[in-house]
C-alpha cells in the first residue's frame, strides 16, 4: 500500500505531519511494505480555498491512502471517489503514522471530521 502524508518539509521518513492536506508545501508517500520513501512538491499549494484538486496536489501519483492532520470537505470527497481511504494522523512524523496506520490504530476520516472552512471554527481543530 502506497500512503501520502501532507508534511511541512521532506525529512524523509523523519518529516513532521502537517496540519492540513490543501497547503502542505510537500507530500511524502512511503510504501508501506517495503518501507520506500519518495517526496513530491504540492503542484496546487496556491488553489482557491475549498478548490484543492487532490491529484494534482499529488503530481498525479498513485497512492492507496492519505495521512493528514486535517483536510476540506472537498478534498476528501474527491480522495474518496478515487477510492482513497483518508485517515487522521495521530502522531507527530510519518514513521510514527505508518506504524499507527499498520497496526490498524489510524482513524479513517469521514466528512464530518473534514475542516468546514477557516472561520466560525471549521470542524478538524488544526488551526
Amino acid at each position: 500500500m502506497k500512503v501520502a502524508f501532507a508534511v511541512q518539509a521532506d525529512e524523509g521518513i523523519k518529516s513532521k505531519v502537517f496540519n492540513h492536506f490543501g497547503s502542505a508545501p510537500v507530500f511524502v508517500i512511503a510504501d508501506a511494505a517495503t518501507g520506500e520513501v519518495t517526496s513530491v512538491n504540492n503542484q496546487d499549494m496556491h488553489h482557491v480555498h475549498g478548490a484543492c484538486n487532490p491529484i494534482t496536489a499529488l503530481d498525479g501519483r498513485k497512492v492507496d491512502a492519505v495521512v493528514v492532520g486535517g483536510i476540506g470537505a472537498g478534498a476528501l470527497s474527491k480522495l474518496n471517489a478515487m477510492g482513497i481511504r483518508v485517515f487522521g494522523s495521530a502522531a507527530a512524523t510519518v514513521a510514527a503514522n505508518l506504524d499507527l496506520l499498520n497496526s490498524g490504530n489510524l482513524r479513517e476520516l469521514m466528512v464530518m471530521h473534514a475542516c468546514r472552512g477557516h472561520e466560525g471554527g471549521g470542524g478538524c481543530g488544526h488551526h
